[in-house]
C-alpha cells in the first residue's frame, strides 16, 4: 500500500509539482495550503510524512510543527520536511528546533526532496513505496502504479527489458536484440525513437516520473 505524502504549501505552483514528484515516486500525495487547516487534517489521518512550508496562511510552518511534536497526540512522531525561501541561519535553526527533521532551501530539486523523503522514511522504519514498473509478462504489459500502459510490441519489449533489471544499462544494439525477438517493426534506427515514445507515455501517466535515463556513449538504464 502506498504511503501518504502531505504538501503543505501555499504556492499551488510548487505544491502542484512536488505532488507529480511524490505520485510518480510511488507516494500518494495531499496538498495543503492553509496550516490551520492541515494540522486539523493530520490529526484526524495522520500520513507518512510532511513537506512543510514555513511561511503559510492560518497557522505558520514553525507553529504548525510546535503543535505537532506536542506530546501524547496523533502527528507528535510524524516526520516533517520544512521548506522556505528564508535562509537566514536563524531560520534553519529555528525549523530544527520547533521539530523539523530535515531543512531545504527554495529553489530546490524537487528530486532532491523525493530523495530526502525516502531517506527519512526509511530511517523511520516506514514501508518504501510499491515498485513503480512491474512488468505482467502473462498479459504483455508493463504497468506504471498498477495502471498498464498502452504499448506497441517493440516499445513492451524494449521497456520490459528495461524494468526486469534496474539499474543495468543497455546498449542499444542489446535492446534491438529484444524488441527484434519480440517484433518485425524493430530497427536499428527506431530505438531512439521507441524511447522517446516510451517517456511521453509513461509521462502522461505518471508526470515527472524520469523511468528510462540516457548514459551518454553507452545506451539507456532503468531506476525503478
Amino acid at each position: 500500500m502506498s504511503q501518504a505524502i502531505m504538501i503543505v504549501e501555499d504556492e499551488p505552483e510548487l505544491a502542484a509539482l512536488v505532488a507529480d514528484y511524490a505520485r510518480a515516486a510511488g507516494y500518494v500525495p495531499e496538498v495543503f495550503g492553509d496550516g490551520a487547516v492541515a494540522l486539523e487534517a493530520i490529526r484526524a489521518r495522520t500520513p507518512a510524512l510532511v513537506v512543510l512550508d514555513l511561511m503559510l496562511p492560518g497557522l505558520d510552518g514553525l507553529s504548525l510543527c510546535r503543535a505537532l511534536r506536542e506530546g501524547g497526540k496523533p502527528g507528535s512522531e510524524l516526520p516533517v520536511i520544512m521548506v522556505t525561501a528564508r535562509v537566514e541561519e536563524i531560520d534553519r535553526l529555528l525549523g530544527l528546533e520547533a521539530g523539523a527533521d530535515d531543512y531545504l532551501c527554495k529553489p530546490f530539486s524537487p528530486r532532491e526532496l523525493m530523495a530526502r523523503i525516502k531517506a527519512i522514511l526509511r530511517r523511520a522504519g516506514g514501508t518504501p513505496p510499491a515498485r513503480v514498473l512491474a512488468v505482467d509478462d502473462a498479459a504483455r504489459r508493463v504497468l506504471v502504479h498498477g495502471q498498464p500502459l498502452d504499448l506497441t510490441p517493440s516499445e513492451f519489449a524494449i521497456l520490459a527489458t528495461l524494468a526486469r533489471r534496474p539499474g543495468q544499462v543497455f546498449s542499444r544494439a542489446q535492446l534491438l536484440d529484444a524488441a527484434r525477438a519480440d517484433s518485425l517493426e524493430a530497427t536499428d534506427r527506431a530505438i531512439d525513437s521507441h524511447i522517446k515514445n516510451l517517456r511521453r507515455k509513461i509521462d502522461a501517466a505518471a508526470p515527472g516520473l524520469e523511468a528510462i535515463r540516457s548514459i551518454y556513449g553507452l545506451g539507456y538504464r532503468c531506476d525503478l
